[in-house]
């Protein structure tokens, strides 16, 4: 029992860890995406503004919901293996 809390603890703080450093990067790339559309198109807001908002976009995009998967699925992974190893 002890081995399935280390187990569970351990497997937290690294899929955590994987997913700060995930979050942070694709947060970064959209950022300069928004920086490029906004030096390609008209510049009818200051860029900073531009940005902001579209970050808040990204906020609410299904794609920033994606990377919770990093949760879900080694989670679904290690049970199966542990369940296909006791009951088959």
């Amino acid at each position: 029992m002890f081995a399935l809390a280390r187990l569970v603890v351990f497997g937290f703080v690294v899929l955590t860890v994987i997913y700060v450093c995930l979050s942070y990067y694709s947060r970064s790339v959209r950022r300069a995406k928004l920086r490029k559309k906004w030096y390609d198109g008209k510049q009818l807001v200051d860029r900073e503004t531009f940005v902001q908002r579209g970050l808040e976009r990204y906020d609410g995009s299904i794609r920033r919901k994606l990377i919770l998967g990093v949760y879900i699925v080694p989670v679904v992974v290690v049970g199966a293996i542990i369940y296909l190893t006791n009951f088959s």
